[in-house]
């Protein structure tokens, strides 16, 4: 009897050691997702607004419809943003780093004059102006006393914008996934999947896409799926609440943007 306990026992205790682990709870995954280059086509662009969930409007001032399709978003409740034209960008609104600071006011002004409603901005194309630092250290205080946030498209890896930004405290994001480099839906579909993919990894995850047919076409279908893959499908302002201005690993250290 007493061999027979024995046995029962190890086997027991046997049976715990290689027992898994217990496994940690996944933490919330959180996505947002950004449309730019409205304003060009109203057709195409109410295609945005007729999407499921807070889909941020990113509006460019020297569009046709920017004013119009500003104001129909808004009345949609969806969040809009100014799209700003920088360097490579041209035209009368478009930022350049040979700008002195007067015009790069003057300009931003007219910007936001003809997209109303804006709660923040976005850069278009940028990728030399937002590696110039005193013109994003310039618009960063601006924004602060416009009471606007700031979007980071991170068109070149050599931006300080947000860096600028997290230096004064001033409410701000960088996008981690663009959608459509490549116009296909099977391209656009793998590029959501690796946002998805990488919000449950790292916690949240920004997209950026822009009013392409595909595009839209994978939108429609895929948005609606996303509660029941445990994604948390919340607007570009709670986003910037829950990274706190905290840069994520792809952007930086210890939640400092280099």
């Amino acid at each position: 009897m007493t061999l027979r306990f024995i046995l029962v026992l190890l086997c027991c205790l046997a049976g715990t050691a290689h027992a898994e682990p217990a496994r940690q709870k996944p933490h919330k995954a959180y996505l947002s997702l950004i449309i730019d280059d409205l304003g060009q086509n109203l057709p195409r662009d109410r295609r945005v607004l007729a999407l499921p969930g807070p889909v941020t409007t990113a509006i460019m001032p020297d569009t046709p419809h920017a004013g119009e399709f500003a104001r129909e978003a808004h009345r949609a409740g969806k969040i809009v943003i100014l799209h700003m034209p920088m360097d490579p960008a041209t035209g009368p609104f478009a930022w350049h780093p040979d700008l002195p600071i007067e015009e790069l006011e003057k300009r931003l002004d007219a910007a936001f004059k003809a997209v109303p409603f804006t709660a923040g901005i976005n850069n278009h194309m940028g990728s030399r102006m937002t590696a110039q630092q005193p013109a994003m250290a310039w618009l960063m205080a601006n924004l602060q006393g416009r009471h606007k946030f700031f979007v980071d498209s991170r068109t070149s890896a050599q931006t300080v914008a947000a860096a600028e930004a997290q230096k004064i405290g001033l409410a701000s994001v960088s996008r981690d996934v663009f959608l459509d480099d490549e116009r296909t839906e099977a391209a656009i579909l793998t590029q959501l999947q690796t946002a998805i993919s990488l919000a449950q990894k790292q916690g949240s995850a920004v997209m950026i896409g822009h009013p392409y047919p595909q595009t839209l076409a994978v939108l429609e279908r895929e948005l609606p799926k996303l509660k029941a893959q445990g994604i948390n499908w919340i607007d570009i302002k709670q986003m910037i609440s829950v990274r706190s201005n905290r840069a994520t690993a792809a952007h930086g250290k210890d939640g400092v943007y280099r």
